[in-house]
């Protein structure tokens, strides 16, 4: 567990919380403008409420950066099924799934980072999770 990181990254996360409140649909907003395809996926996936569907997803990214700097493992045991599995079973692109933690990650980072260590930390963070997402995109 790397304590020094996870703190900073906890610190810029309640900073974020504190400046943008509930982000769901900022984010959301950032991820369908970089992938307008993918609303109707979340449509076609949950029909009746897709946007429960949307807070989920966020929320899913939320608990990965949270939790990236104090068992990274478990992170990629998660990443190492879901990314194979949405993109066979729920035809989601690895594109998609790397594009919500990037979408998180644009509208989060502003907030959350007050200094040079906060950055690399926010960028070791940033290139865990996109790493675990590119280690099973042919898989």
């Amino acid at each position: 567990m790397d304590e020094v990181r996870l703190r900073l990254i906890e610190q810029g996360l309640e900073r974020a919380a504190e400046a943008l409140g509930d982000i769901t649909q900022p984010v959301m907003a950032e991820f369908y403008a970089r992938y307008p395809d993918a609303r109707a996926s979340f449509v076609h996936h949950s029909p009746l409420k897709p946007a429960s569907l949307e807070a989920e997803m966020v929320g899913n990214t939320l608990y990965y950066v949270m939790s990236w700097f104090e068992n990274p493992v478990e992170a990629r045991i998660a990443f190492d099924s879901s990314v194979p599995h949405h993109r066979v079973a729920l035809d989601v692109p690895p594109d998609w799934y790397r594009g919500m933690i990037e979408a998180f990650l644009a509208v989060v980072e502003p907030a959350a980072i007050a200094d040079e260590a906060d950055r690399e930390a926010w960028q070791e963070l940033r290139e865990g999770l996109v790493g675990l997402v590119e280690r099973n995109r042919f898989l």
